[in-house]
């Protein structure tokens, strides 16, 4: 057995010390078939896991992550696991498999050659360990490299057990479990724009609606947002950013986003009346002044700054990993950033859903203004 080390000062680590990391790439190297056990991930854990295969021409692999079926995971971190199981199942280099039945707090990596089991690490180090970022650079961790053939036999014949379809499954059949959504960064820092707590949104969730009305996002399938034929995409709501840039020296913004009713919505008895503030809360803990503005008062956006719906809205689908936000859209001529029906179907919403509550609030002049709530949903959950 030989013991592994972080690196984190003041206990640093001395010039016998070998650090898991370094051990970990070194298995890499050796190795062709990569079995590992672990309790957590992370998104750029993932993303690092994907690049060392390729790297070191790794044939097999099997990621077999033990909390997050009972306890939740972060979006990131599973869209990341959903696209590279994907991956790995089509090239049939693998899998990443969800523990079910328990929660698996153990750390193994097991390693083999031709077939063989040849080493081991065992400690307490989640798969994060081999991406350093900031929420753990200083998480300090231990573990042993062990490369006894009883041992390594051992872990390896309990990693397989682990992989039972009686104690966990492909990531893909995973029914129900709970995501944790991430924090939208996008809103951050931005001067209209404040947080609530969650139990602002919890009342505000429980008030009967005295208007509601939902709003479809149109958006084009993966292979029709390359086709000319399809740039009536790019005139319509969340993807107006790519439609002719108002100005021959700047393209239009990422974030630019054009929410448009239809007529049947704008004619309701108690929808805002034109260019007359209200507040929006948002589901996830966003509060800002909001009005309805164009022709027939059919187009909704935030009072100051027209970026902030799409801040809003695109900025979660980008903390969940799904898209890049786009630093200049007309260069972005794949259109990579443009969002896709796949896009909306793997958050799991593809529709805004707008509810007036019946309660009022003062702005900063003290005037009464409506308060509506703002939820991203999808079809099973629209009447929330």
């Amino acid at each position: 057995m030989k013991l592994l080390y972080s690196n984190v000062l003041p206990l640093g680590t001395e010039s016998n010390q070998q650090t898991i990391i370094d051990c970990f790439s070194e298995q890499m190297m050796k190795a062709d078939y990569v079995e590992i056990a672990v309790g957590y991930t992370s998104a750029a854990s993932i993303a690092e896991l994907e690049s060392m295969v390729q790297n070191y021409g790794i044939k097999r692999i099997c990621l077999t992550i033990g909390m997050y079926y009972i306890e939740g995971m972060p979006e990131g971190a599973y869209h990341a696991a959903l696209k590279l199981n994907h991956k790995w199942q089509e090239t049939g280099v693998g899998e990443i498999r969800l523990v079910k039945s328990f929660k698996y707090h153990g750390k193994l990596y097991c390693f083999y050659n031709s077939g063989k089991p040849l080493a081991a690490i065992i400690g307490s180090a989640n798969l994060g360990a081999i991406k350093l970022e900031a929420a753990n650079r200083r998480q300090y961790e231990i573990a042993a490299l062990t490369t006894d053939i009883g041992e390594v036999s051992e872990i390896a014949k309990h990693i397989e057990r682990l992989k039972m379809p009686i104690c966990s499954v492909n990531i893909s059949e995973t029914v129900n479990m709970p995501l944790i959504r991430e924090t939208n960064k996008a809103l951050n820092e931005i001067e209209l724009v404040t947080s609530v707590p969650q139990s602002n949104v919890d009342f505000y969730k429980k008030c009967k609606a005295t208007v509601s009305f939902l709003l479809k996002l149109k958006v084009p399938k993966s292979d029709e947002r390359y086709m000319d034929d399809g740039k009536h995409f790019t005139k319509s709501n969340i993807n107006v950013c790519y439609a002719a840039p108002r100005s021959k020296r700047k393209a239009r913004d990422w974030y630019e986003t054009q929410l448009t009713v239809d007529a049947e919505t704008y004619r309701m008895k108690g929808y805002p009346e034109k260019n007359k503030p209200f507040f929006v809360v948002t589901d996830d803990g966003y509060w800002f002044k909001a009005h309805t503005t164009s022709d027939n008062n059919k187009q909704f956006s935030a009072v100051g700054d027209e970026l902030i719906m799409g801040r809003w809205l695109k900025g979660r689908l980008a903390a969940a990993g799904i898209v890049k936000p786009i630093n200049n859209t007309a260069e972005d001529t794949e259109r990579k950033g443009m969002i896709t029906q796949e896009m909306l179907d793997e958050y799991g919403c593809d529709r805004l859903l707008f509810k007036k509550t019946g309660q009022t609030a003062l702005d900063e002049n003290g005037d009464s203004l409506d308060v509506w709530l703002l939820s991203f949903v999808g079809s099973a959950d629209e009447k929330e």
